[in-house]
């Protein structure tokens, strides 16, 4: 795992450069990742409009800027990703924000998952690929701490119970996930990975 993380992190993107080469697949009528489809185009450029809004209105709260700031250790931010993935359009533009008010504390980098499959088998969901994920990792060890991913918890007993209940995932509940994140306001994301960031430094401080 150690050397899949390297190789993904000699490869990956700043939060703009990451934003960059999806506009520019776009302007082309391309998404990212291997597969290519009209249906994957058209949710990227739906995903393209969103993270649009949300990095002009997303807000860290006063609160959690302090704790992100206040922070005794570095941390790297690796989050696997795809353009044409509704929730990394939801939660890309909360980590970046939240990396920008740690003054430092935390370096946000983005891999595309369909290039990084080594790396991607190690953070599986119930078996499968799901995205994003979020991987802590130690900047001072190289180490993973931690993994988050690939959506908050209301989302994901959103997701799970509909499931339950009709037995597929249609376009239906991925418009009610998209209505969940807009009420949501990045509030729950920042909660959960703020508690995760606050135990993860907690522990290195204590086992140093």
């Amino acid at each position: 795992m150690i050397q899949s993380i390297a190789h993904a992190l000699f490869n990956s993107h700043s939060y703009p450069e990451y934003r960059k080469l999806v506009t520019d697949l776009l302007r082309e009528g391309k998404s990212t990742g291997n597969e290519q489809s009209e249906e994957l185009t058209n949710y990227s450029n739906l995903n393209e409009t969103r993270m649009n809004r949300l990095d002009k209105t997303m807000k860290i709260s006063d609160e959690y800027s302090s704790k992100l700031k206040s922070l005794n250790n570095e941390f790297i931010w690796l989050v696997i990703s795809e353009g044409w993935c509704g929730d990394a359009a939801q939660l890309l533009p909360i980590f970046d924000k939240m990396s920008q008010a740690a003054e430092g504390k935390i370096d946000l980098r983005i891999v595309f998952r369909d290039e990084n499959l080594e790396l991607m088998d190690h953070f599986l969901t119930n078996k499968g690929r799901a995205i994003p994920k979020l991987i802590v990792i130690n900047k001072e060890t190289s180490g993973a701490l931690a993994h988050w991913g690939p959506r908050p918890k209301g989302a994901t007993d959103l997701i799970l119970n509909y499931k339950k209940e009709h037995g597929v995932l249609d376009e239906t509940i991925k418009t009610e996930l998209q209505l969940w994140y807009l009420h949501d306001k990045g509030n729950t994301i920042q909660a959960e990975i703020m508690d995760m960031m606050q135990d993860l430094d907690r522990e290195i401080v204590e086992n140093e």
